[in-house]
């Protein structure tokens, strides 16, 4: 009994003996094996990384990042998404072992502009001749309205079931006011189906040509004048053409994390009326549509890029 009560004091006075350097470097190794044995499902390797660098063009250091202050100024605030912030040297860590990489997480981007919500056929009218008032300034000052866009409707589960009616369509033209239509209540009234073909505003939104053909489907209502930040992405950015998601063009460009969480995503677009946290998702979702085109707009054409590196070669 007296040597098991000595083992244990010995084992407690050990407790709070600092680590040897030994010590820590095995709990690092066996951390690191942990996690990027997980991480292999999820994420390409640094070697993956490192080839598709050759292969794409690399971002300009001037890149953007979303400030969500001064959301009632109209001036348009940028600042630079550096490259070393883009890929920190944690989120790629590589091991002697190994050559998967770790995952890092970016802070979430949020619409922090006023959302303009209607229900009623009245409501959509107003909200819809609002914007057609926005397009027309636009215009009249010589630019052009581009429109984010985008749609929801409640999901079915069940396959061989025909999908149920857009219930939803949010369009947001600027930094300050998101429009969120519930046309499942109200219909599409005329100012909005004027709105929507009109060609002289542009709907950008990733996939945008299937929810131009989902509401065409829905309401017989032609969208007019669609630009699927997809395709566009792949023209500035250069390199092999690639899907992308909403999500992982707002990673990429301006460093920020799309929240798309499923129990609001995949919920009951056709209730009678939308929670709040629907409204936000649904903002957001127009607002980063409309953002990353314009940060997309800013970068130059990447067949002139190629051009511009032909000819320092060649001199």
């Amino acid at each position: 009994m007296a040597s098991a009560s000595s083992s244990l004091t010995q084992e407690f006075e050990d407790w709070d003996r600092p680590f040897t350097d030994e010590e820590l470097q095995a709990i690092d190794e066996a951390v690191l094996q942990s996690t990027t044995t997980t991480d292999q499902r999820h994420v390409s390797c640094s070697s993956d990384y490192d080839a598709d660098e050759k292969s794409r063009r690399r971002l300009p250091d001037s890149l953007f990042i979303f400030h969500p202050n001064n959301t009632n100024s109209n001036s348009f605030s940028l600042s630079p998404c550096h490259r070393r912030n883009r890929f920190p040297s944690y989120a790629f860590r590589r091991s002697s072992s190994t050559s998967t990489c770790q995952v890092m997480r970016y802070p979430e981007i949020a619409f922090k502009g006023r959302i303009v919500y209607s229900r009623g056929f009245d409501e959509v009218e107003k909200s819809a001749e609002e914007l057609l008032s926005f397009v027309e300034l636009k215009r009249r000052n010589g630019g052009q309205a581009i429109l984010g866009f985008d749609i929801e409707w409640r999901p079915t589960f069940r396959r061989g079931v025909t999908p149920r009616e857009t219930a939803v369509i949010q369009i947001c033209g600027d930094k300050n006011v998101c429009y969120v239509m519930h046309v499942i209540h109200s219909g599409i009234p005329q100012n909005l189906k004027s709105l929507l073909e009109n060609p002289t505003s542009v709907k950008v939104g990733v996939c945008i040509a299937n929810d131009a053909f989902k509401i065409f489907k829905d309401h017989n209502v032609s969208v007019k004048a669609l630009e699927d930040l997809s395709d566009l992405a792949n023209h500035k950015l250069g390199g092999d053409c690639k899907k992308w998601s909403l999500s992982s063009l707002t990673e990429t460009l301006i460093c920020k994390q799309l929240p798309k969480p499923n129990r609001i995503r995949l919920g009951n677009w056709e209730t009678d009326v939308l929670s709040k946290e629907q409204l936000h998702y649904a903002a957001t979702d127009a607002f980063v549509s409309w953002y990353l085109y314009e940060a997309l707009q800013t970068l130059p054409e990447a067949e002139n890029k190629k051009i511009e590196e032909s000819v320092v070669v060649s001199s």
